[in-house]
């Protein structure tokens, strides 16, 4: 049955399908295109449930707190790690079941999760419980990505541009208005990944290949064209500088003059890319269809190898030179 959507909900529905390839992949997007059309009732936040299949639920993003490990995804739920990613638990408090779609920690206890319906949750204690700051269940103009430089400034970013910012660790929150991109009258594009590069500039990739860059603490941004009209879904900054970011039919562009400039490194396979890490000096990245790419010249150049069962890869961490994968089903065992 052909489902006709009122345009704002028609891109938020495209929006959230291309937010690491996980919805396209499991989130029955009929369903959800039903739901949008229909008006979409009111979210009504409530407490995430505890389940023992917690460990199998789509992961959308991890970080490192201090020495533990924290990850979020579908239904609110967040994974422990305590011990490098061999064992895990879920967290006892999530008053939120939106799905998360990104976390940030400032320092071992402080950490943020974003995700659908504006959600903004805190942590003061390393992820074991979280306490609601933002929610906005008027809209759901999902944030897809979350960065604290110290436990009182943080920025979150999403849909259609926008962009919150907190000075105070998140009691309060401010939306920020975007310059318009060169040749469009107004900043529209969906942001999808903040990131900080050595030297403290923050980064954004997005929709229409976008690329925002600040060097003054988010205070004001920059539109650092790349040439490419894709939507980047994730970035990364290695050590030297280079940046490095990816997305949409495993688009790969890198920067070695601090976003000034892109040169498109792709072609080693078609399918997305849904996150990057660093490694010992490697580049991995890893994506929809159980792809995986590797680059040992820091984004030069990249090799690519496939998973058998083609599960889709929704995220990657690096931890202690090696990479904790992440997917629609879950946690994966120790690359």
């Amino acid at each position: 049955m052909d489902i006709e959507l009122k345009p704002g909900r028609a891109r938020i529905v495209r929006a959230v399908a291309t937010l690491a390839g996980a919805l396209s992949l499991l989130a029955a997007p009929a369903a959800f295109a039903q739901e949008a059309a229909a008006g979409s009732a009111a979210f009504a936040p409530r407490a995430v449930e505890r389940s023992p299949f917690a460990e199998r639920t789509m992961i959308l993003a991890a970080a490192h707190a201090g020495e533990r490990i924290v990850t979020v995804g579908d239904r609110g739920v967040v994974l422990l790690s305590d011990d490098r990613g061999r064992t895990w638990r879920q967290s006892a408090g999530v008053p939120a079941n939106a799905m998360l779609t990104a976390v940030s920690f400032a320092d071992a206890r402080h950490g943020w999760a974003v995700g659908h319906w504006g959600t903004i949750l805190h942590t003061a204690d390393g992820g074991e419980t979280w306490a609601v700051q933002h929610v906005d269940t008027a809209e759901d103009r999902p944030l897809f990505s979350v960065h604290f430089s110290d436990p009182q400034n943080g920025i979150a970013v999403g849909l259609w541009a926008l962009m919150l910012r907190t000075r105070d660790g998140g009691r309060s929150w401010e939306e920020v208005e975007l310059p318009a991109a060169p040749g469009e009258s107004r900043a529209d594009a969906n942001l999808m990944h903040i990131f900080q590069s050595p030297r403290g500039d923050l980064f954004i990739a997005g929709e229409r290949g976008s690329v925002l860059r600040s060097t003054d603490g988010g205070e004001t941004w920059s539109w650092r064209p790349t040439g490419y009209r894709g939507t980047f879904w994730s970035g990364t900054a290695l050590d030297d500088g280079t940046l490095i970011v990816a997305g949409l039919r495993g688009s790969v562009y890198r920067s070695a003059d601090h976003g000034d400039s892109w040169q498109s490194t792709g072609g080693a396979t078609r399918s997305s890319i849904t996150d990057l890490a660093q490694l010992d000096g490697r580049v991995l990245a890893v994506g929809l269809d159980g792809v995986s790419l590797e680059s040992s010249d820091r984004g030069q150049t990249f090799t690519a190898r496939q998973r058998e069962d083609r599960l889709g890869l929704t995220a990657v961490l690096a931890v202690e030179g090696k990479a904790l994968v992440f997917s629609r089903n879950g946690v994966l065992p120790e690359q």
